[in-house]
């Protein structure tokens, strides 16, 4: 096992991609790339493979620089989206072929491929080809060729995207297990949040070639570092509204928001009457109720939709155009075109800046 340090990483295809990468990812630590497509984050996992050359920068693994060593000689494993198995070869042979060519004895292979299919629950699946494997199956095959290699870094790129819902959530936990029984440190990239959110000990948001926030995931769920991230992260996205602060009293300011309500929010420091700002809130921490004369958010319902458990609602400010989603009871049964008002909390406001940048 080993660490990693990206020290300035660029790198371009014609167009800048990689603008200077920074990062430190710990010995045994799972780190999830996300960001929306075009943001790098493959490129990424693939300058640090070595399937691309840096422009600038270095990539150390196991605090040895790696930035010219070829892809073989880096220690490393990378599972792709596409599962590449021999489809001639049973799953044993799939398996070792690699420790085949690298030398290995017959004996040797053996251990390492029963260790592996032991570890992702395979081996009664060893003398079948790709082709009698489903996609689940398949994709725990190419996951067991990486770890025979006993790699000291996991490379994952989007390996559940090709699977439906329900394989995908199971193998999201077969993925978490495995992380626990290797201790191996592993970068995964996703376009999947719900994966990013249960996979990750840490996820680094990306956009433009540029780190926008590394944290916890409930960190940048619950403190985004600005727009983009709390615009990105959560299914749904934050709600957010402009305004401007009208009033500054006692730890409390008054902002009158699109549509012309005024909200009471938690006062950031570095405002002042008459500043800019935009607010944000979580679907959850919002209530929502009969329309009255009372202060909050008036609203018109758009639709909702039930999940079972609980409902979305999908609202517009009354004389506003900016849609909100709250979640609510399933048993609030709301109607389209019906009247509410929207109550949150003064501390539940996210409040950025005018350049978009969050306010402690």
């Amino acid at each position: 096992m080993a660490g990693l340090e990206i020290q300035g990483v660029r790198k371009g295809f014609g167009q800048p991609i990689l603008r200077g990468i920074d990062l430190s990812i710990a010995d045994g630590e799972f780190v999830v790339f996300v960001g929306p497509s075009g943001c790098g984050k493959s490129t990424l996992l693939r300058t640090i493979c070595g399937l691309e050359t840096v422009d600038e920068g270095a990539v150390r693994i196991g605090g040895k620089d790696m930035t010219h060593v070829p892809p073989a000689q880096r220690g490393i494993a990378m599972v792709f989206q596409s599962y590449a198995l021999y489809p001639h070869m049973t799953v044993y042979d799939n398996m070792g072929f690699a420790l085949k060519l690298a030398g290995l004895t017959p004996e040797a292979i053996r251990e390492k491929v029963m260790q592996a299919a032991a570890i992702l629950r395979i081996e009664p699946l060893l003398l079948r080809k790709p082709k009698e494997l489903s996609g689940g199956q398949r994709q725990r095959v190419a996951i067991g060729r990486a770890i025979v290699r006993q790699p000291e870094v996991f490379l994952f790129d989007e390996p559940l995207s090709n699977l439906d819902a329900a394989l995908r959530v199971q193998m999201r936990i077969e993925l978490k297990n495995l992380h626990r029984t290797l201790r191996s440190t592993m970068i995964y990239v996703t376009h999947d949040q719900v994966e990013a959110m249960t996979l990750a000990d840490r996820i680094v948001v990306l956009r433009g070639g540029v780190v926008e926030q590394v944290g916890a995931p409930l960190e940048l769920y619950q403190r985004p570092a600005n727009l983009f991230v709390a615009g990105f992260l959560g299914s749904p996205a934050m709600n957010l509204i402009s305004g401007r602060v009208e009033e500054m009293d006692a730890g409390r300011m008054m902002v009158r928001v699109a549509g012309g309500a005024l909200v009471a929010v938690t006062a950031r420091t570095g405002l002042a009457t008459g500043a800019s700002v935009t607010l944000g809130v979580r679907a959850e921490h919002m209530t929502l109720e009969p329309a009255s004369d009372n202060d909050g958010v008036h609203v018109v319902v758009q639709a909702a939709e039930l999940l079972g458990d609980a409902s979305y609602v999908y609202l517009t400010p009354d004389g506003g155009t900016t849609q909100f989603i709250a979640r609510v009871d399933a048993e609030a049964l709301w109607q389209n075109g019906q009247m509410a008002r929207v109550q949150v909390a003064p501390e539940r406001w996210h409040v950025f800046d005018q350049d978009g940048v969050a306010l402690p």
